[in-house]
């Protein structure tokens, strides 16, 4: 599929997040691009299990082991048949033998996880010899690609806060980050890619200011985006049913009016022009 016609299938799946459904079909554009390796693959942070679900689609099927620390995630997750087993576990203590997979996949996820260096001791503890990771994460260049506030007199710095504290991101790190990281747990880092150009990142950021941001701050700014959807039942939504074609094909031409997302659909973006990164190695 392209970005376009991806960002019609998250619309379809995603009805209430439309910020999100914009972001997620560039990177799972890109992340298919790219491939997933072959063999028994850890999803880690599988979520509701749609986002690779939609994923599995582009690249071909996959068997997986899902985990996530929400219970009730998992046990959306638990109905794709792909998963052969589903955890609730945090990312640190996965209950699954030394060298069990192939490969570990994470998609949007380890930016959000405080303790990542103890996550990334145990994503080597899993993958065989030369079992591979593939990371989708926000890079140094997401902030600077954000247009900021448009409310009058608000400081970059204090917008940028909310912004973290909203998307609960604790970590930017730049690839020479992300090789120390790996060095220091037996896995090798052999690229990093960059995908979410500065326009594609200024539009999720106005979509995202009209839905997640408002919610946020009618919420007083201290729920957590999923604990806003599940108490206004889009979360079970989602899980229950899709937008008609017809209308999700409708929503996404407007989300993504006059923003080309497919002009670098077959390309990787110059790292520090890049909002994300695709972060790929081996363990050794």
């Amino acid at each position: 599929m392209t970005n376009r016609e991806l960002l019609t299938s998250f619309v379809g799946a995603y009805p209430a997040q439309p910020a999100t459904a914009f972001w997620r079909a560039i990177e799972i554009g890109a992340l298919a691009r790219h491939g997933l390796p072959g063999g028994l693959g850890l999803d880690l942070g599988c979520g509701d299990g749609i986002l690779t679900d939609i994923l599995l689609r582009e690249t071909g099927p996959r068997t997986l082991v899902g985990v996530d620390v929400d219970p009730l995630e998992t046990q959306a997750a638990a109905r794709f048949p792909f998963y052969r087993r589903v955890h609730t576990c945090p990312g640190d203590r996965i209950p699954e033998p030394d060298g069990s997979f192939d490969f570990v996949l994470s998609n949007s996820v380890l930016e959000h996880i405080p303790n990542l260096e103890a996550t990334i001791a145990e994503i080597a503890r899993l993958l065989r010899k030369n079992g591979r990771f593939l990371f989708t994460v926000p890079g140094p260049g997401f902030h600077a690609n954000l247009a900021g506030s448009v409310l009058p007199h608000v400081d970059r710095k204090t917008y940028l806060d909310v912004i973290d504290r909203r998307l609960a991101h604790y970590h930017y790190l730049s690839p020479e980050d992300w090789r120390a990281l790996c060095a220091r747990n037996d896995l090798v880092l052999d690229s990093c890619l960059g995908y979410l150009d500065g326009r594609e990142t200024r539009r999720w950021e106005t979509l995202s200011r009209m839905t997640g941001g408002l919610l946020y701050a009618l919420f007083g700014g201290g729920r957590r985006p999923i604990e806003i959807q599940r108490r206004l039942g889009a979360r079970d939504l989602q899980n229950r049913k899709r937008l008609p074609m017809p209308m999700a094909r409708a929503i996404a031409r407007l989300v993504s009016a006059g923003v080309p997302i497919d002009v670098n659909a077959s390309t990787w973006i110059q790292l520090d022009a890049a909002s994300c990164l695709l972060v790929e190695g081996h363990r050794t």
